[in-house]
């Protein structure tokens, strides 16, 4: 049997976390838009043009209102890229009013999250860090990652309710602007979906990959039990996730069937800057192919995310 050789990862440099240079930080978010008159959002949606994509927005927004005021999830799942465009306040504003129900993320999500939650900034320059190697050594981010593995180990929970805990355990200072710690805090599930390889955390002698794996794939089964309620009417959004989550999304709905046999009522959405095969086929079409209703919606996240918030708000009374 031949053993190839692998290399040395203890042997890494790392860097300082506050000292690496970070284009997204808190000052620059989003901010909850909180008018008194919600008549005021919804007839700026009623004079839209009664054609394509506008009347699909408007169904959508119906359909979210309608699943939520039943009591059924509007579940979402999104790409690291809304993270580190601002848009944390808008979700977990949501996620306050009782409208967004839980939330998907793959694990760049969490390392951004991170990041935010301890010293307000994110998003290193992947081009200048990897001409001298430093891209993706912030020891401190690589140290925290295998925390929050360590805690979900030691209690058997999913990567993201042990990352939600570990924030707000740890008094995060920016701990506002954590998506995982506003889940935690609320009581709402966070789920966590890793490949082992594919972030800079893989790259530190403190990552390791078998309890990330573990615990990734009990957020697996945390998801697919999401996904029975969701299947009787409820809804779920896809933004921003090109391969990961509609993937993970159809292999879990597929548990959620394979488990319960029910009517599908489904309604799913994504939204993403330009049409992908992956989120077109595995969360519009196929899981509706036999009942509930799937959506498409191209556009920039920082522009369409508040705008599906506007709507949502203004559409959708306090919910109980």
């Amino acid at each position: 049997m031949t053993n190839f050789k692998q290399i040395d990862i203890t042997k890494v440099k790392t860097v300082l976390l506050k000292r690496r240079k970070s284009k997204a930080n808190t000052k620059s978010f989003g901010q909850v838009y909180n008018f008194k008159n919600k008549k005021l959002g919804k007839t700026f949606f009623e004079n839209l043009p009664k054609f394509l994509k506008a009347n699909d927005l408007i169904e959508f927004i119906n359909k979210v209102s309608t699943s939520r005021k039943k009591g059924l999830p509007f579940h979402v799942m999104m790409g690291a890229h809304s993270i580190k465009v601002g848009l944390t306040p808008i979700f977990i504003d949501l996620m306050k009013e009782k409208i967004i129900t839980g939330i998907s993320l793959n694990s760049a999500g969490l390392i951004h999250d991170l990041e935010l939650a301890f010293i307000g900034q994110t998003s290193e320059d992947v081009s200048a860090g990897l001409k001298n190697g430093s891209f993706g050594m912030a020891e401190e981010t690589g140290l925290m990652f295998a925390e929050v593995v360590k805690l979900a180990e030691n209690n058997s929970i999913g990567l993201g309710e042990a990352a939600g805990k570990y924030i707000n355990s740890s008094k995060a200072k920016f701990g506002k602007y954590s998506l995982f710690a506003n889940a935690d805090k609320l009581g709402l599930p966070a789920t966590i979906h890793v490949a082992i390889g594919t972030d800079i955390v893989a790259q530190q002698k403190s990552y390791c990959p078998g309890p990330t794996a573990e615990a990734s794939y009990r957020d697996f089964k945390v998801l697919s039990n999401i996904l029975i309620e969701a299947d009787r009417g409820g809804c779920v959004a896809n933004i921003g996730s090109a391969v990961m989550l509609p993937e993970v999304f159809l292999k879990a709905l597929t548990v959620a069937r394979n488990l319960v046999k029910s009517k599908c009522k489904i309604t799913t959405a994504n939204f993403d800057m330009i049409n992908h095969y992956r989120p077109l086929t595995n969360v519009v079409k196929r899981p509706t192919e036999n009942g509930g209703r799937g959506f498409n919606f191209t556009g920039h996240h920082e522009i369409m995310i508040p705008l599906l918030a506007w709507g949502l708000k203004s559409y959708i009374n306090k919910i109980k």
